[in-house]
């Protein structure tokens, strides 16, 4: 118990702070519903009770992945943040279905609009929520990126990092982005049906969000499935592929393989040198090579092995696929 304690300590934040605001969300939205009927809030109490509900998994989960290996699971848990990530999503695409079903239903049988102030004070203040653990999410993105901005970054630049983001935090991110976005739809329709008689509108704000879930639920869903069954960080394989290839003892390289398990990264190099090195020689080149990668973002293990140069060049800077800029070399550091 006290090992699943300290694991918890080190799940990921943006997902805990995250779960916590959207149960109070949820359940003032909920109160709200009862006491209107309206179907705007009734798609954002789904919206949240489905966010907060998979948040938590989400954080649980984070918190094992980082469970230290062990003999039966050599590789660590890295991956288990990717598994919940999965089941995650399948409560949020439960969610947006029965968030479209019934706002198809108010589009074509609208109610009237009732409990205006209720509906609106409510939605506001949840919106205020949700863009304030929005921005929370986006500042831990920059932070992943090693990127420090104004402001505003948080929700500007961090849209296009979100590649460098943890999953947890890229899922949190994503979702609050929807919520606080299907927030501001909920509002214009409150008030749209309220000064103008278009009760119809709420059906549509619902139906819309319920859109944005799957869109969340459809790319969130792709990422982790990739991450479960264990894929290459390109990026960061060219990035260390370049670090070994500009080192001075290495003649060549055999192979270099960067594989993602869940937040970390599992590196496994075989690098050709001079064949008249001696062991010791071999060994500080060895020592110092994984000193380096080591120190690169996310990178858990490395694996080193060498060859003598067989004369044969067979690994070559312009075939890897990316070739890395000076800022991108300084931001993979």
């Amino acid at each position: 118990m006290k090992e699943f304690w300290n694991l918890l300590k080190q799940g990921n934040k943006p997902s805990l702070l995250a779960a916590v605001v959207n149960t109070f969300i949820a359940l003032m939205k909920g109160a709200g519903f009862l006491f209107t009927g309206n179907v705007a809030l009734f798609a954002e109490t789904m919206h949240s009770f489905g966010d907060a509900a998979n948040q938590y998994f989400v954080f649980v989960g984070s918190a094992l992945s980082k469970k230290a290996p062990t003999p039966r699971f050599p590789n660590g848990f890295g991956r288990i943040v990717n598994l919940v990530c999965l089941f995650a999503v399948v409560i949020v695409g439960i969610m947006a279905y029965e968030t479209i079903k019934e706002g198809w239903h108010h589009i074509f049988h609208p109610g009237e609009a009732t409990g205006f102030w209720i509906s609106f004070t409510i939605l506001l203040i949840a919106t205020v929520l949700e863009f304030f653990v929005l921005y929370k999410a986006g500042k831990e993105i920059l932070h992943d990126a090693g990127i420090k901005g104004g402001p505003l970054a948080p929700v500007t630049t961090s849209f296009a990092k979100l590649k460098y983001a943890r999953p947890a935090t890229k899922l949190v991110f994503m979702e609050d982005t929807v919520a606080t976005a299907g927030g501001l739809l909920a509002l214009i329709a409150v008030v749209l049906a309220k000064v103008f008689g278009l009760d119809w509108t709420e059906g549509v704000a619902s139906v819309l969000i319920g859109a944005m879930m799957f869109y969340v639920v459809g790319i969130v869903f792709l990422e982790n499935a990739r991450g479960a069954i264990g894929e290459t960080d390109e990026e960061m394989l060219n990035h260390i592929a370049f670090l070994l290839a500009e080192d001075k003892d290495i003649r060549d390289l055999q192979k270099v393989e960067v594989i993602k398990e869940g937040e970390s990264l599992h590196v496994e190099v075989v690098a050709e040198i001079d064949k008249t090195l001696s062991f010791e020689q071999v060994d500080d080149i060895r020592d110092r090579l994984l000193d380096l990668i080591a120190s690169q973002r996310n990178v858990a293990d490395v694996t080193i092995s060498f060859d003598e140069d067989d004369g044969i060049k067979t690994w070559k800077r312009e075939g890897l696929g990316i070739n890395p800029t000076a800022e991108d070399m300084k931001k993979l550091h």
